[in-house]
């Protein structure tokens, strides 16, 4: 028998949406009015699907990006607060995803919702689309009957999430562009134009410096093996990412940028922006604070702050506060985050309290992040200057030596 999703109201005006399978419209009428409501709208949604589907997921195809579930998201509010119902509303979506991957995530998880399965329930079998904190979110919106407003909190936090990854990457680029431009010209310099200067010392039988023959082996060498060069780049790329995976590569590479001046700085409002407006979010949702706790730690990205929110759940969960937890990890929370939890726990507006201090950290960020270009300027061209120095004094210096000795 085919489903139905249907909007009725009940004989005192009361409005119900749900999924029924039926045999046609009039019985599902007949079942509805039996139950007190009355019929208004419906749709069919198709016969039962008695065969399970294998799903196979892939990671790197699993990805969506960060615009494309706020899009969902606000979306999905919208047709929600017009009263469409999720099943319907899915199906829109699905026509309306540019993605293929998403389209099909969309309809497999419609699919599931007309089988009975909860909204939240169903999405957590995408992690790599739909986080924990997501879910969780969604699934107390669920429960308490507050979704609209739990997607809401869902839109405006992924909103200052890509917000601020967008600020930090912005400021990232400019240092980007320029360290690889200065690789890839020091690399051509020693393929094109040391081995000819290498020649022409040959040739004329000079004596030469350490530092000279140190740059015309590292131009032999690069002239013969020129196509290693893509694959030492793929090599240490690779390097690096399993490093990051491992518990001592990732707490190494964790340990560094914290102890990096400039971009100590940055991290540590980045981490306190996002785990305060991550709070905010769930607390504002009706998450338990224990479990609020968790899903920041899971979403953090050092290792110093999983710790760090862990113990701050573990102790809560004791009848600790959290603002005397937090104490303990000054080194990395600015005592302001800890003085601003105080607060929201004694006066009972701890969400609000910290949707302020988010704001006043990502503006904080936004700053450091505009300094940022400023201060690696100079850093760089010093850098640059060293490498273009050091090359010149090798390759000319004996051209000098020779000049003077006639």
């Amino acid at each position: 028998m085919p489903y139905y999703s249907y909007i009725a109201k009940s004989f005192k005006g009361e409005p119900k949406t749900g999924v029924l399978e039926a045999k046609n419209e009039h019985e599902l009428a007949r079942i509805l009015r039996k139950e007190g409501y009355i019929l208004i709208s419906t749709e069919s949604e198709g016969k039962a699907v008695k065969k399970k589907k294998i799903r196979i997921s892939i990671p790197f195809l699993d990805r969506v990006s960060l615009v494309q579930k706020i899009m969902f998201t606000r979306n999905l509010r919208v047709m929600m607060g017009a009263g469409v119902s999720l099943i319907r509303a899915l199906k829109i979506l699905s026509l309306q995803s540019e993605s293929k991957r998403f389209k099909k995530v969309l309809l497999e998880i419609r699919e599931e919702i007309i089988k009975g399965k909860n909204f939240s329930d169903t999405l957590s079998k995408y992690p790599n689309i739909f986080s924990n904190l997501f879910c969780s979110m969604v699934k107390v919106g669920e429960e308490s009957g507050t979704l609209e407003q739990v997607l809401d909190n869902l839109i405006q936090h992924m909103e200052k999430e890509h917000e601020l990854k967008s600020k930090i990457k912005g400021a990232l680029i400019y240092p980007a562009v320029i360290i690889t431009a200065m690789i890839g010209i020091g690399i051509l310099m020693l393929i094109m134009v040391v081995p000819k200067l290498a020649e022409t010392f040959e040739e004329l039988g000079m004596d030469l410096p350490v530092t000279t023959r140190f740059v015309i082996v590292m131009g032999s060498f690069s002239a013969k093996f020129w196509y290693l060069f893509p694959l030492i780049f793929l090599f240490l790329l690779i390097l690096l990412r399993i490093a990051v995976k491992t518990k001592t590569g990732k707490l190494i590479i964790d340990t560094l940028v914290l102890k990096i001046p400039v971009i100590a700085s940055l991290i540590r409002k980045t981490n306190s922006a996002y785990t305060v407006r991550t709070l905010s979010s769930l607390i504002a949702s009706g998450v338990p604070i224990v479990k609020c706790l968790e899903l920041v730690s899971g979403s953090l990205g050092n290792i110093y702050y999983k710790r760090a929110m862990l113990d701050a759940a573990e102790q809560v969960k004791k009848g600790g506060k959290l603002a005397e937890v937090l104490k303990k990890y000054e080194n990395i929370y600015p005592i302001l985050v800890i003085q601003m939890i105080e607060v929201g726990e004694e006066t009972g507006e701890t969400s609000s309290i910290l949707e302020k201090l988010a704001d006043f950290f990502e503006d904080e960020v936004a700053n450091t992040t505009k300094n940022l270009s400023t201060v690696i300027e100079p850093v760089l061209m010093l850098v640059i200057g060293a490498a273009v120095g050091f090359f010149a004094i090798s390759m000319i210096q004996p051209i000098y030596s020779m000049v003077g000795s006639l």
